[in-house]
C-alpha cells in the first residue's frame, strides 16, 4: 500500500489549474491550425487566426486565455492501492483550487446561494469533484476550467427508446444549433449515451477530456462521432458564430447501457478555449 500525503494534491491542483487557464493544448492549436486552411468563410479564417495569436499571446505573458477562468471541474482517478494521508480529500482539493485562483490572479467566478443572493465565494471554491478509483497505486489529476457561456448551452434529454439513433443525432445537432454563437465556437461537442439521468451528463462532460483528432476505439462510436461532426458544422455556425464551415472542433461520444424504458443524452459543449491540463502523481 503507497501512502500519499494529501498536501501534494493541493500543490498539483494550484498549478494545473493556473496552466490550464494560461496554456491551450497542443492538440487545440494544431487543430486551429490545419482548420484555418479549411474554413470557406474569409471572417472565419480570420478569426481562427485570432484564436492562434490569443494562444501565443496567453502562453508568452502567462495570462488567462480568457477572461471567463471558469468553475474547476476536477476529476480523481484514485488507485485503490494508495492510502490517502495527511487530512481530508476534498479539503485538499478545495484549497488548491483556492491557492490556484487567488494566487494566480485568476477570476473568481463561483457564488453560493444561486437563486438567491448569489454571493460569490471569493476563491472559486468548491471545485466540481467527480472521483474514480481505479486499479494502481498511482493518482490522474485532471483539472478543467469550464467557462459560464458553454456550460450554459449544454443539454440533457430524456428520449424514448423508440427514437433510437436518428432521435440522438437530432437531439445533438438541435443543442448545437440552439446554441449559435453563445458557446464561443468552434466547440468540442462531449456526447453521454446511456446510463442515467446523472451519468449521462458525467459522460458528456467527461468525453471533453480527449485528444483532439482521436478516433473512439469502437467502431461504432467512431462513426458516429464522425456523422455528428459533418452534421453540425453544416449548421454554418462557424468560428465566433459569424458564418463558416468550421463550428466544430471535435465530437466526442461515451456511451453506458441503458434502462429498458430509457435512452438519455446528454451533450456538453466546450467553448474553444477547451482547457485542461493533467498530472500523474
Amino acid at each position: 500500500m503507497r501512502e500519499l500525503d494529501v498536501a501534494r494534491l493541493t500543490e498539483v491542483v494550484a498549478k494545473l489549474a493556473v496552466d490550464a487557464c494560461n496554456y491551450l493544448g497542443d492538440d487545440v492549436v494544431a487543430f486551429f491550425e490545419q482548420a484555418i486552411a479549411r474554413e470557406e468563410s474569409e471572417t472565419g479564417r480570420d478569426v481562427l487566426a485570432q484564436l492562434l495569436e490569443n494562444a501565443d499571446l496567453a502562453k508568452d505573458s502567462g495570462r488567462p486565455l480568457c477572461q471567463d477562468t471558469g468553475l474547476a471541474v476536477v476529476f480523481l482517478e484514485i488507485g485503490q492501492d494508495v492510502h490517502l494521508v495527511g487530512g481530508d480529500l476534498e479539503a485538499a482539493v478545495n484549497e488548491g483550487v483556492r491557492v490556484g485562483y487567488v494566487e494566480g490572479y485568476l477570476r473568481k467566478s463561483a457564488v453560493a446561494d444561486p437563486i438567491g443572493e448569489r454571493k460569490n465565494t471569493a476563491d472559486n471554491t468548491p471545485a466540481m469533484l467527480h472521483t474514480r478509483i481505479v486499479p494502481g497505486d498511482k493518482v490522474r489529476v485532471v483539472v478543467a476550467p469550464k467557462g459560464g457561456g458553454a456550460e450554459n448551452m449544454s443539454a440533457i434529454g430524456m428520449l424514448k427508446p423508440a427514437q433510437g439513433r436518428q432521435g440522438a443525432i437530432d437531439f445533438v445537432v438541435d443543442t448545437v444549433s440552439k446554441a449559435g454563437p453563445n458557446p464561443c465556437p468552434p466547440i468540442i461537442v462531449g456526447v453521454g449515451l446511456g446510463g442515467t439521468f446523472e451519468k449521462a451528463a458525467y459522460m458528456a462532460k467527461h468525453a471533453l477530456l480527449r485528444e483532439v483528432g482521436s478516433t473512439n476505439p469502437e467502431p461504432r462510436l467512431a462513426e458516429l462521432e464522425d456523422e455528428l461532426e459533418e452534421r453540425c458544422n453544416a449548421l454554418g455556425i462557424g468560428p465566433a458564430g459569424l458564418g463558416g464551415t468550421v463550428t466544430v472542433i471535435d465530437v466526442f461520444v461515451e456511451e453506458l447501457p441503458a434502462h429498458i424504458a430509457s435512452m438519455p443524452v446528454a451533450v456538453n459543449i466546450q467553448c474553444h478555449s477547451a482547457r485542461h491540463k493533467e498530472a500523474v502523481l
